[in-house]
């Protein structure tokens, strides 16, 4: 903790000057974060380290596993960080990022792991569509196979879970949202992302476009032009 605080002591002496413009502007015009963020609470995952992100580019959310609990009258902190970035601040990407070694999802994997941790073992019942998914789709795997196809899966599960929040199924009807998949795997350092066409998570390279999960486009059930025909 001594070391932290230190830290913290250079960040007012060393840090702070030298960036005092920004934090000004930041101060004064308030918040436009770029991108909303959900990642794991992991210590090793960092998402404003992964993205090299600058203060006031990234709204981030962090909790274990990476959960994002369907839409249920009931409060709840990831709901509402959900609705404050899209409603109040306008956030038109939201990424849920996974990573390899997830504790979390070695727990979904191996229940008896959280027997002890009643809390923890509920709120990972969120992740049950991506444990499921495994283990009919990928019988073969266990160990450390089991536990990464896992990771992989509860991205796309709470992709699913994050439309069912009323202020982002508005979104993307209207076109204006865009949801990424991401994963970060810490021994090798690459980010990968799902490519909402092919259902696959591909690395994400500089020359490659960007694979999107759900690209911003209209997607309403109905088409308008069928109330003009109705009207005639």
């Amino acid at each position: 903790m001594n070391e932290l605080i230190g830290r913290v002591l250079r960040f007012e002496k060393d840090v702070y000057p030298i960036r005092s413009e920004l934090y000004s502007k930041l101060a004064s015009r308030g918040q436009a974060p770029k991108a909303l963020m959900i990642s794991c609470a992991d210590s090793r995952i960092v998402p404003e380290h992964v993205m090299q992100a600058e203060p006031g580019d990234l709204f981030v959310c962090r909790n274990a596993g990476n959960i994002v609990p369907p839409f249920a009258t009931m409060n709840g902190g990831v709901s509402s960080t959900v609705e404050y970035a899209v409603q109040a601040l306008g956030v038109r990407d939201i990424i849920v990022c996974g990573h390899s070694d997830c504790g979390a999802m070695k727990a979904v994997a191996e229940p008896h792991l959280a027997k002890d941790m009643p809390n923890v073992a509920a709120w990972l019942r969120h992740s049950g569509a991506a444990s499921q998914v495994v283990r009919d789709a990928y019988p073969e795997l266990s160990n450390g196979d089991l536990v990464r196809a896992i990771s992989l899966e509860n991205v796309v599960a709470q992709l699913a879970h994050l439309r069912t929040h009323p202020s982002v199924a508005a979104g993307i009807a209207r076109g204006e949202i865009s949801l990424h998949g991401w994963f970060v795997d810490i021994h090798a350092g690459q980010i990968s992302g799902l490519d909402g066409d092919t259902g696959k998570f591909v690395p994400l390279r500089e020359e490659d476009p960007l694979p999107v999960a759900l690209r911003a486009e209209r997607r309403t059930a109905v088409a308008f032009d069928s109330y003009a025909v109705a009207a005639e």
